[in-house]
């Protein structure tokens, strides 16, 4: 028998070590460490928490930067969204990579551009490709990191 919190917690410490491999923009596995984590703790603070201590630990070593609240934020969201549904699906983990985009672009908007509508505009424009790269890395990172998981749930492998 697997102990679950075990796995869990050793799958999200590879996840984050993978963010230290060379990637494209955006191509992280934050968003399905939120959402895995929503899943597979009973502690409600453990999942928020665990998102949110990743990035912080990694963004040490990568880089702070002055819309790191946006970011955090979205990864808290996206933790809710997790706890929100029965289970995590395909349309989940696209719904967290547009509330990644919605949520950090809004930060880079009130902070890098001018405050009106054409800024707006002009800031989630530039963002698109971005975008693209975040549906990818959480696709491919949710299928890695919440598959396995289901999968083994399924099989009823879990120790108490």
């Amino acid at each position: 028998m697997l102990n679950k919190n075990l796995f869990i917690t050793s799958v999200i410490l590879l996840a984050v070590l993978s963010r230290f491999l060379p990637h494209p923009p955006n191509v992280t596995p934050i968003a399905a460490i939120a959402l895995l984590a929503s899943k597979g703790f009973n502690n409600r603070w453990i999942a928020f928490l665990i998102p949110i201590v990743s990035l912080f630990v990694s963004d040490l070593f990568l880089g702070l930067h002055d819309t790191i609240p946006f970011v955090y934020v979205s990864f808290v969201l996206i933790a809710l969204l997790g706890f929100s549904v029965r289970k995590i699906k395909f349309t989940t983990v696209l719904m967290s990579s547009t509330l990644f985009f919605v949520v950090s672009n809004f930060g880079v908007w009130l902070l890098h551009y001018p405050i009106s509508w054409n800024g707006l505009v002009q800031c989630y424009t530039l963002a698109l490709p971005f975008f693209f790269n975040t549906i990818m890395g959480d696709l491919v990172y949710g299928a890695l990191l919440i598959y396995p998981f289901y999968a083994l749930q399924k099989r009823k492998i879990w120790g108490v």
